[in-house]
């Protein structure tokens, strides 16, 4: 994973640049030559925070189309629908 350190201005003046080089890993953005920003793409932000996706979003990726998915019906107190009024 490359590191590409940026100022402020390049990033400015060349954002593609900057994009670009998000591919290969982190972009640093300096103002006054001190690190200000991290430029990452999508993915590795994702990666990066452990953001979970939901489980609709698992079942709807293609690598899931084999899965069998039949959950267990829920037995007990819960079953029934609840009447709030």
């Amino acid at each position: 994973m490359a590191i590409t350190t940026i100022s402020s201005r390049e990033f400015n003046q060349d954002s593609g640049r900057a994009k670009k080089a998000a591919r290969n890993g982190p972009v640093y953005i300096t103002d006054r030559g001190q690190p200000a920003y991290v430029l990452l793409t999508f993915e590795e932000f994702l990666r990066r925070s452990g953001a979970e996706k939901s489980l609709a979003d698992l079942l709807a990726h293609p690598a899931s189309a084999h899965l069998d998915f039949d959950p267990p019906r829920l037995t007990g107190p819960f079953t029934h629908p609840v009447d709030f009024d």
